[in-house]
């Protein structure tokens, strides 16, 4: 057989969480054709790995590229770090099923402007995407406050009946159309009056299409266990599995608490289906929300349309600057955007290293000062926290950057390095693969990570995207 393309010489850590071998690794059509030795074969190209590590292009499960997919196609915060697949649509806010009378409301303008949302339907979306072809593949969820923003006159309120049948016809739609499955966001103004059972009521549509519900909870501060017993009996109700968007306990009178929110879980998990996502940073980031505003923690302002001249500075000194209290500071930026040095790094270490985490960024590509996140999650959690810290062996930690995501996605033949898989691949050197990207420098590839392969094709080598792109959309349980 004439191969397109072959790995020699590499070390596969297949995303199984199976120990690495050495073996040459054959692309054939987009998929891997072979495994083994395959000196002497008949190919067009060699890569020659000299000993790096081939992995699966790492599953980015909690993104907000919605509409950056389409608008700035070559993804490169993602693909630099070797990530061949983002899942978008989380916290509650997609891009699609969306009509917008006005402005996106918060959290939505994450996502973009009012003129960014163009995709009445999930199909219109799924088609939009094909056709930018972005350079990584593209997979989304549906979110619960884009369903009622598009039905509700006022979002600071329950949903009527006929706006929950409105928003389950909806969501039905989009999922005979390929949607994943339904995020929320009910920490946000915007879905917080929702009632557990509006929620509930939609996530009724989700188990005949063996869709997933995952939750940006109502809180991850004090009640963190009464959000997570909320998002749990969502699930049980709508009989799907359930992921918890970002777990972390946030508020410094809430550090420690890991470990019982983590038993929470763990119990649980005996007879439900769930799990978790998380990035590997103690500080998290967002809209500016005036109810994380204390002065236990720094929260750096990344942007304010009121005040832009205060962007880049913490909001004590702006507060110092304005003469104002901490409180009223926040209110005079608004709508604005922070960074919150809100967790403990032994949560962050307890919630990564736990069994039933995967690796999300939730990295948000339209902030002009990003958190590093962006650029660095994956990179970080294979050099600082594997090989550094010891944190978990390299299988396990691709495994739950690759394997474990495309497995709870519903990605048919992803995350894998198996004959007859897609040729999504990563290859990186497991001694130099690090994050770049700081609080203070976010916008910086990572170092380390050496050729990036989608669907079959080189798509990112020596700090280049490829001048052709070969993302796609994926559908739930495309083959």
């Amino acid at each position: 057989m004439q191969f397109d393309i072959v790995f020699r010489n590499v070390q596969v850590v297949d995303g199984t969480a199976a120990q690495a071998y050495n073996a040459d690794v054959a692309i054939k059509d987009q998929r891997i054709a072979a495994i083994g030795d395959l000196a002497g074969c008949e190919t067009a190209k060699i890569i020659d790995g000299e000993g790096r590590v081939l992995a699966p292009g790492f599953i980015d499960v909690h993104t907000h590229d919605d509409t950056n997919v389409i608008r700035y196609p070559e993804c490169l915060p993602k693909i630099s770090q070797g990530v061949t697949t983002v899942i978008v649509g989380n916290c509650g806010i997609s891009a699609s099923p969306a009509v917008l009378a006005g402005d996106p409301p918060d959290p939505m303008n994450l996502l973009g402007q009012q003129n960014d949302f163009k995709y009445p339907s999930f199909q219109s979306y799924a088609d939009a995407v094909q056709a930018a072809q972005p350079a990584v593949n593209v997979a989304a969820l549906v979110g619960h406050t884009t369903l009622r923003n598009n039905v509700m006159d006022e979002l600071q309120r329950p949903a009527t009946p006929s706006e929950i049948s409105q928003m389950q016809a909806t969501l039905r739609n989009a999922m005979a159309q390929g949607a994943l499955g339904l995020s929320s966001g009910l920490a946000y103004a915007s879905a917080k009056s929702a009632p557990t059972e509006e929620v509930m009521a939609l996530a009724e549509e989700l188990a005949a299409f063996e869709g997933i519900y995952t939750t940006h909870m109502r809180t991850e501060f004090e009640q963190i266990l009464e959000a997570m017993d909320e998002a749990f009996r969502t699930g049980k109700h709508g009989k799907v599995p359930v992921v918890i968007s970002h777990l972390k306990c946030a508020g410094a009178g809430n550090w420690g608490r890991t470990v019982e929110v983590l038993d929470a879980m763990e119990k649980t998990a005996v007879h439900q289906d769930v799990a978790c996502d998380c990035y590997p940073y103690s500080a998290s980031s967002s809209t500016l929300d005036l109810k994380q505003v204390n002065d236990n923690i720094d929260i750096f302002i990344t942007w304010s349309e009121t005040l832009p001249q205060h962007a880049g500075k913490l909001l004590a000194d702006i507060a110092t600057e304005m003469a104002l209290p901490l409180l009223d500071a926040a209110k005079a930026l608004q709508p604005a955007g922070a960074v919150y040095h809100c967790m403990d790094e032994a949560d962050v270490e307890r919630v990564l290293k736990y069994r039933l985490t995967m690796v999300g960024s939730d990295g948000l590509p339209n902030d002009p000062h990003p958190h590093p996140r962006l650029w660095g999650t994956f990179p970080k959690v294979l050099g600082y926290y594997s090989r550094e810290r010891k944190l978990f062996d390299l299988p396990t930690a691709v495994h739950k950057m690759t394997g474990m995501s495309a497995q709870r996605y519903c990605l048919t033949d992803r995350g894998v390095i198996r004959e007859g898989a897609y040729a999504d691949l990563v290859l990186f050197d497991a001694n130099k693969i690090q994050d770049s990207a700081t609080f203070d420098n976010p916008i910086q590839a990572a170092k380390g990570i050496e050729v990036v392969m989608v669907n079959g094709a080189v798509s990112y080598q020596n700090g280049q995207v490829g001048s052709h792109r070969h993302g796609r959309f994926l559908y739930r349980h495309q083959r």
